[in-house]
């Protein structure tokens, strides 16, 4: 599958088609990693911060606290 890097204002990109978008499960305003490697560019979905996850844990298990207190009897 070939891209065409296009001018988006004062910056070049590339327009990704909805195929890959629907088959990699991402959407307009997902974050990327770009990586370079031996010549090659690759575009990673950037993985939620660990900080942040944990953060989302601990709201989960306030949230949830008595119901995880009788399923740890």
């Amino acid at each position: 599958m070939n891209a065409t890097i296009r001018k988006i204002g004062n910056s070049e990109g590339i327009i990704i088609p909805k195929e890959v978008l629907d088959r990699m499960g991402l959407k307009a305003g997902d974050t990327l990693e770009i990586r370079e490697e031996d010549g090659n560019i690759s575009l990673v979905p950037e993985q939620a911060d660990l900080a942040e996850q944990l953060k989302a844990a601990r709201m989960g298990m306030e949230e949830y606290r008595v119901a995880l207190r009788e399923l740890a009897k």
